[in-house]
């Protein structure tokens, strides 16, 4: 199992960020779409490493079309000599309508175009063959030599799209070369609708699961004394409530009979009762979406849940990590 961690938001602090991510024994880092590009700061971050695999997670797709994220990815690769990672996602229709102002049809049909798209112009530049992509959602039909930057000498990157939904799922697993799984998805969950669905998918294009990687960034509650885990329960909590708010993410709840909670944190979070929302979170949701342990049991906690069926594990922690601390957890899965 790879362990991944994150880059930061802080563009102006890539360079400081990648490095010490490399230092402290990741195997990648992740740029996420939030209050800044995803993609500036992995190029970045190409040059200032040597190892490091550099994924997007995720970069807002609807919000983009084929060949903007075809030549992103294809130079982000070119530069970090064959170390980046494509990681895509839908988003939910508000944000790409009245964020993006950009249409919205479809997601899951839409999302299997794009990508095919995608490998349509890389394979149009790698062979010099014409391009000629017709589709419902996106049509590429016009590639002359000098807008061609020719093949790629690492080769393509590859493309792991967000899913959480059963469709989106084999999307994954159809055109895609792996997963990226969300937070809000339990252990359970990932084994009775992720991964059927996600085999569904390969099965669909000759793919079997070992030709997929699945990415997934676990709710981690650690510390080394009790305050600190405390600390970190609380905002673990937090983040379970919000991503339970979401009606889209209803059937992970409804999974374990708790379905009827993602109406009441929806109400809340209307009115802005954010803190009330996380007390609705007791201890059997969270152990049930989080690993909690002791510092030095977190890679055996973690290996013993997901080890057989999760290629990348990050630790989705949003509390204050002491990055010495985590060098000493990282040990532990190798």
């Amino acid at each position: 199992m790879k362990v991944d961690g994150g880059i930061g938001f802080d563009p102006t602090g890539t360079v400081e960020a990648a490095k010490r991510a490399e230092k402290t024994g990741y195997d990648g880092v992740w740029s996420p779409e939030t209050g800044h590009d995803p993609f500036l700061p992995l190029a970045v971050a190409a040059t200032a490493t040597e190892r490091l695999e550099l994924g997007t997670g995720i970069a807002v797709a609807f919000a983009r079309n084929p060949m903007n994220l075809a030549m992103l990815a294809n130079d982000i690769h070119a530069l970090s000599k064959g170390r980046f990672i494509l990681g895509i996602g839908s988003q939910i229709k508000p944000h790409i309508t009245k964020r993006y102002s950009m249409p919205w049809s479809h997601p899951a049909p839409r999302m299997r175009e794009l990508i095919s798209a995608i490998r349509a112009i890389w394979s149009s530049w790698e062979t010099g063959g014409k391009l000629e992509f017709r589709g419902e959602f996106y049509t590429h039909t016009l590639m002359t030599p000098f807008f061609s930057p020719g093949p790629n000498p690492y080769g393509n990157p590859k493309i792991l799209l967000a899913a959480v939904g059963q469709l989106m799922t084999e999307v994954a697993g159809e055109v895609a070369d792996g997963l990226l799984a969300h937070g809000f998805t339990t252990e359970r969950y990932m084994r009775e609708v992720t991964l059927p669905a996600l085999e569904r998918g390969a099965t669909k294009a000759g793919k079997k699961r070992s030709d997929l990687q699945i990415s997934y960034p676990g709710f981690v509650v650690t510390g080394t004394n009790d305050e600190e885990t405390e600390e970190a329960a609380d905002a673990v909590r937090q983040q379970i409530a919000f991503y339970g708010s979401t009606p889209a993410y209803r059937p992970v709840l409804e999974l374990h009979g708790w379905g009827d909670l993602q109406q009441d944190l929806n109400t809340l979070s209307k009115r802005g009762e954010w803190a009330k929302m996380g007390e609705l979170i007791d201890d059997e949701m969270l152990n049930t979406f989080s690993v909690v342990a002791p510092l030095d049991e977190v890679p055996a906690r973690v290996l013993e849940r997901f080890g057989d069926i999760v290629d990348r594990f990050s630790f989705y922690a949003p509390y204050r990590v002491d990055p010495e601390r985590w060098s000493e957890v990282l040990a532990g899965f190798h």
